[in-house]
């Protein structure tokens, strides 16, 4: 039942992130990414601002907070969790480690989108040849 519920919330947060990302491309074009800083930005508020409450009122049901964080959030986007474990990290004062996932994510990040873009090219390549 715990899957059904991510998998219904990943859903809902997926809609937003489409919907967003199209209103952005239509108020403000789409040369730079404005819809997917929004959302990053929009998404890590909001993990702040439910996990914080979940700290809180302890009687939120593991479904809730898993439909609204790993289901919504985590449709919306995953960057909210990055953005959350990259705090804890540093609250923890582990901030070698919080330096250290911070870059390596987004350095890792970048480089296996590149290596990803590099190997279907190269198929498609050598498919056309």
């Amino acid at each position: 039942m715990l899957y059904f519920i991510v998998f219904i919330g990943a859903g809902v947060g997926g809609a937003f992130r489409l919907g967003i990302n199209e209103v952005a491309d239509r108020l403000l074009g789409g040369e730079f990414p404005f819809g997917t800083l929004v959302i990053n930005v929009l998404g890590a508020f909001l993990m702040g601002l439910l996990t914080e409450y979940f700290s809180f009122r302890g009687g939120v049901s593991q479904e809730v907070r898993l439909f609204l964080t790993t289901g919504i959030l985590g449709g919306f986007t995953t960057f909210s969790t990055f953005a959350l474990e990259s705090v804890l990290l540093w609250e923890r004062g582990q901030w070698v480690p919080a330096i250290a996932y911070i870059a390596l994510s987004v350095f890792l990040s970048i480089c296996a989108l590149i290596a990803g873009l590099a190997i279907v090219r190269l198929i498609i390549q050598a498919q056309t040849a």
